[in-house]
């Protein structure tokens, strides 16, 4: 497999440090606000990375942190009068929904900033007494003129990185950057050596991966709005206390609208609950995985629509080729071209024009009755599980009403056999007006020679 790393500025073929296994780390979410889809772009990527390196049956170790204690989070809870946890649980639990509608895998751990405080403390008194930190009116700050290869992730030169015009007090030099907070009046705070505060953003995440995955580990990722400042402080302090870290860094691009990264800073971010009152989760999924990772995702409504529409072919063709075949048990294997797409950086859009060919061929042979459609079906199903999308999963039955209630099922299929026994007797204004009836809530009658089936009108919807 071969991988673009950030680091080395082009792609390297993928080697495990331990054969067999791969450990990734994933910044996630800052629970100060409600999840939109850039967020979930990101953890999507490395959810489909995950997959497929369990597909090749490496053992991952899978960690995706919660940023639960921060700036914005004591700004906000502020604002709504209410405790900074109370906030920061809020939100995480909306961010945990957000992945499971949206069909991301749990992570193998997902450990909270505030549930490592003994670890960050004992990793900033190693920075200090390397000589990497210094202490100052009760808090610590990374020195970052100490660590030289400062700016070799980002690709930026230190003395030509912009500074904040007002530095914060007991700074040594500008770029320098906080470890440790001391605590301000009713804020919250843990004790330690250096006085009461709270850990810096950067500091946990180093925390968190040496308690996970140990001094180095396979691959870290991220959007690539992380990249400056918070991955290369990470490497700074990590590399800094004696710890390798990251092998390889991997970073997704941004949803934008007109040009712009969503963020709840612009005021441009879409939640994800909001999207999901006017489209399916499988669709949203299906959308935002159609660009390459490393590519910015221009968001639209009408191209969220056509994507859908686009996806539809696939689930409407996985959908008859189960009727029709009635099997439980699919070979198991993919095209080699779809892996050639995997193995190539993680080429989704090349994967799914792989699926585009073999539902085209699918359809050929549920038409001409060819002994191709079992081959071709399990194609289909296998790429799009690997890809979290096969509709007849149960995530997407449970999560997205792809089947609905088996009491509304037995219904509309009473009103498709009144119908068709409406028909039968030529009474044509019955059969017509049952056919409008289901029309008018959103369910469309197909009428085949194995006859009638129905499904949901997603335009109309």
């Amino acid at each position: 497999m071969r991988l673009y790393d950030t680091t080395s500025r082009g792609i390297r073929e993928f080697v495990p440090l331990k054969s067999g296994e791969v450990g990734m780390y994933l910044c996630g979410a800052t629970v100060q606000g409600s999840p939109h889809i850039g967020h979930i772009r990101s953890s999507m990527v490395f959810d489909i990375l995950r997959r497929y390196f369990e597909y090749k049956d490496y053992k991952v170790i899978f960690v995706r942190n919660v940023t639960d204690i921060d700036d914005k989070i004591i700004h906000n809870a502020g604002h709504e009068n209410i405790e900074w946890w109370q906030l920061a649980a809020r939100y995480e639990k909306e961010f945990t929904w957000a992945h499971q509608v949206l069909g991301n895998l749990d992570p193998t751990i997902e450990p909270r900033a505030t549930g490592h405080i003994t670890q960050i403390i004992e990793l900033i008194q190693k920075l200090i007494d390397k000589g990497f930190a210094y202490v100052s009116e009760g808090s610590v700050w990374f020195s970052v003129r100490s660590f030289k290869e400062y700016g070799l992730l980002s690709g930026q030169k230190l003395d030509e990185m912009l500074t904040a015009a007002d530095p914060d007090k007991g700074k040594k030099d500008p770029h320098d950057f906080a470890l440790w907070k001391a605590s301000k009046n009713d804020e919250p705070h843990w004790n330690t050596p250096w006085g009461p505060g709270r850990p810096g953003w950067h500091i946990e995440c180093s925390a968190m991966a040496e308690t996970y995955l140990g001094k180095q580990f396979d691959i870290h990722g991220g959007g690539l709005d992380l990249q400056f400042p918070h991955h290369e402080n990470e490497v700074a302090q990590s590399k800094a206390a004696g710890n390798n870290f990251a092998n390889y860094w991997l970073h997704n691009y941004w949803v934008t609208q007109s040009g712009e990264k969503m963020s709840k800073s612009l005021g441009n971010s879409l939640k994800v609950s909001e999207i999901l009152q006017n489209f399916r989760a499988i669709d949203l999924r299906f959308y935002l995985l159609s660009a390459h990772y490393r590519s910015n995702l221009e968001f639209s409504h009408q191209a969220l629509t056509d994507s859908a529409a686009a996806f539809s072919r696939i689930e409407q063709f996985v959908i008859r080729a189960a009727e029709k075949i009635q099997i439980d048990k699919l070979p198991q294997d993919l095209p080699a071209e779809f892996i050639t797409a995997m193995e190539e950086d993680l080429a989704t859009p090349a994967g799914f024009a792989v699926i585009h060919d073999y539902v085209t061929r699918g359809n050929n042979a549920l038409t001409n009755n060819s002994d191709d459609l079992i081959q071709n079906y399990a194609f289909v199903r296998n790429m799009l599980n690997l890809l979290g999308l096969d509709p007849l999963s149960s995530q997407w039955k449970v999560n997205t009403g792809t089947e609905v209630s088996e009491a509304l099922d037995s219904l509309i299929h009473s009103m498709l056999l009144q119908r068709n026994q409406a028909r039968e007797a030529k009474n044509f204004a019955l059969a017509d007006s049952v056919r409008d009836a289901l029309n008018s809530a959103g369910i469309l009658i197909e009428d085949g020679t194995s006859g009638s089936r129905w499904t949901i009108n997603k335009e109309k919807k």
